[in-house]
């Protein structure tokens, strides 16, 4: 087997096995300490302040803003699958750019081929997970409409309100996994020019969504932690 292949074949091994391996460690074992964690708690608080007020236009207003932030990067993820077909095509051109430059490594029109579809598959994993969480919020939306008015039974507005947190936490989850999606994207581009450097931004990515999620600042900001000196 040439070098060159087996390269190949470790670094979409490891792009495969930090992908999958993340989101089972970040959404599983290790959720409770995430800054998701904290978020769906403040939603789940969000809800039960819902329930308590006589107008719930800021309620609505709210879940609009993450109706269209879903919408955004759904349309753009469709832009993007489209724009990845008809670089199939242009497989010979970008590959003779590609070599001539210093320390690229483009491959084969094959495995441009295998490249491109990679990352058509990571983009249409993200435009369902995009479009789904539009839907989750369409559906918190008619819950809180649903919410029965305050001053009415505490027993079914809580149980009205506990269940638009619970579709709200799942279309937060769902969005975080389509933005995860974008950050592995960003990795498979580096294998167009080296599988090495394809495999260092996949763990520079890693790096990134772990910092983000489980030691930012942000999430020191919702825990009320004091900043590190």
């Amino acid at each position: 087997m040439p070098e060159q292949h087996l390269m190949d074949i470790l670094a979409f091994g490891l792009f495969v096995a930090c992908w999958f391996g993340y989101a089972h460690v970040a959404d599983g074992r290790w959720r409770a300490r995430s800054i998701m964690k904290v978020m769906d708690d403040f939603r789940r608080d969000w809800m039960l302040q819902m329930m308590r007020r006589e107008l719930r236009i800021v309620d609505t207003s709210i879940i609009a803003g993450q109706q269209n932030g879903a919408a955004f990067f759904a349309s753009t993820s469709i832009f993007a699958v489209g724009g990845l077909i008809a670089a199939l095509g242009a497989g010979e051109q970008a590959i003779g750019i590609l070599a001539s430059l210093p320390l690229i490594d483009p491959g084969t029109p094959q495995s441009w081929h295998f490249k491109v579809l990679l990352l058509i598959v990571v983009m249409a994993h993200a435009f369902f997970k995009f479009a789904w969480t539009y839907r989750l919020h369409n559906y918190s939306s008619v819950l809180v409409g649903a919410t029965p008015a305050a001053g009415s039974d505490d027993a079914d507005c809580r149980k009205t309100a506990l269940r638009a947190a619970r579709i709200s936490q799942l279309a937060a989850r769902h969005f975080n996994r389509g933005l995860r999606a974008y950050f592995f994207a960003l990795a498979a581009l580096a294998w167009f020019l080296h599988p090495a450097l394809f495999m260092a931004t996949t763990l520079y990515v890693i790096y990134i969504l772990y910092r983000r999620e489980f030691h930012s600042r942000s999430l020191r900001a919702l825990t009320g932690e004091p900043e590190a000196g």
